[in-house]
């Protein structure tokens, strides 16, 4: 791991390649941060990511984009933190909230190899990173077992039950399955928040989620409407943008606040756009009422899961280093190796792999990244014209 801090610089430029590029959904961020911050630029090291992301999985909202910003926040303190989340949301959010201007005139029919070819990478990323996650946080075959139960009671409840049954699983097999010499840290992380500033986050939290309605019931303005639900639902949601868009069609649509029209064709659109899915809330804003409340609307759906962040992680760090609470992250990550590859199975194989000449570009992509000289970002791009040439 590198030990100096960094620059609000380059926390905003590694982001902004990120946003440009990660496409795939959640599960698929998760394995381009692991690839581009652990095994290329060494910001952390893997069985400290790996607790990040067993981290975030217990908290409401965007998972990914709360661990970027976590990474941000540790290379470059609160501002690192608002640079990373900044750049890896910019690109989508300028997008949706564009296409609510414009949606009338989009049609992706005409671009389908392309996105093909962006999905197919995507399964090759996915695969490589939870492959080396497998190798670090589920060496033996007692850990492996626990990677499996969980992956299964992901696959058989396939909603964010299932997810947080295979993690409570882990934490309770981790008693018996878990080997004491497991209880090693992980290098932990730079924090310039301590817990007072995790507290008063914490409370912020609780302040919009209890607040906000209440506004809202005041008066009938647009703005306060929009505040509202975009808040709620990035405050109660768990389990990433594919969950959070069932919701918000009825927090929007069943309201008459969007047409159902304008929302399943920016629901087909988000699909096809890098960088996080909640990042739709930028076309229910600018559908709404314009290019002011398109930003409102993103600002407002993030909001509550960067407080959740600032709130825990302090209080993390002073715990994360007790021999019992190591043995219980032991079961928990080997957990979360389960529930990535169930969340690799479906949605990102399912989709990304429709034809033979998808797997070849899955598979080129996994030789390249195991030969480790070609970056992610030019590998999603190779793989984009690959998919409008042949796919």
């Amino acid at each position: 791991m590198t030990e100096r801090p960094g620059t609000v610089r380059e926390v905003f430029t590694a982001f902004l390649k990120l946003g440009l590029t990660s496409f795939g959904g959640p599960v698929a961020h998760l394995a381009f941060f692991q690839t581009v911050f652990v095994r290329e630029r060494q910001w952390l090291d893997s069985r400290a990511y790996a607790e990040l992301v067993a981290l975030c999985q217990f908290l409401p909202g965007p998972a990914s984009s709360q661990v970027g910003m976590a990474i941000g926040l540790h290379r470059a303190g609160a501002a690192g933190a608002v640079a990373a989340w900044l750049a890896f949301t910019a690109p989508s959010a300028l997008l949706m909230i564009t296409a609510g201007l414009t949606l009338s005139g989009t049609d992706l029919s005409q671009h389908a190899g392309l996105l093909q070819g962006l999905k197919a990478a995507a399964v090759g990323v996915v695969a490589w990173a939870i492959w080396n996650m497998a190798r670090s946080l589920t060496p033996d075959f007692n850990r492996l077992l626990i990677a499996a139960l969980a992956c299964l009671l992901a696959l058989f409840v396939p909603t964010v039950l299932g997810q947080l049954a295979g993690i409570a699983l882990g934490a309770v097999l981790a008693h018996w399955l878990v080997p004491a010499s497991a209880a090693q840290t992980g290098s932990g992380l730079r924090l310039s928040i301590g817990r007072r500033g995790g507290l008063i986050a914490g409370a912020l939290f609780l302040a919009g989620l209890l607040g906000l309605p209440l506004l809202a019931g005041l008066g009938n303005q647009m703005a306060l409407t929009v505040l509202d639900s975009m808040y709620r639902a990035g405050a109660l949601v768990f389990g990433g943008g594919h969950i959070v868009l069932p919701l918000l069609h009825a927090e929007t649509v069943q309201t008459g606040m969007i047409s159902s029209d304008t929302f399943l064709a920016g629901y087909g659109l988000a699909q096809a756009m890098p960088g996080p899915l909640f990042s739709f809330a930028g076309l229910i804003g600018s559908s709404a009422g314009g290019i002011g409340l398109g930003i409102l609307a993103v600002v407002a759906i993030f909001l509550p899961g960067s407080l959740l962040v600032l709130a825990i992680l302090p209080f993390w760090e002073r715990v994360r280093g007790n021999h019992r609470i190591r043995l219980l992250l032991g079961g928990v990550n080997a957990a979360v190796v389960g529930i990535l590859a169930a969340a690799f199975y479906d949605p990102v194989m399912t989709a990304g792999l429709s034809q033979w000449r998808d797997g070849l570009v899955a598979v080129g992509v996994i030789a390249a990244l195991a030969w480790g000289r070609i970056p992610v970002w030019l590998l999603i791009l190779l793989s984009a014209g690959a998919g409008s040439l042949f796919l």
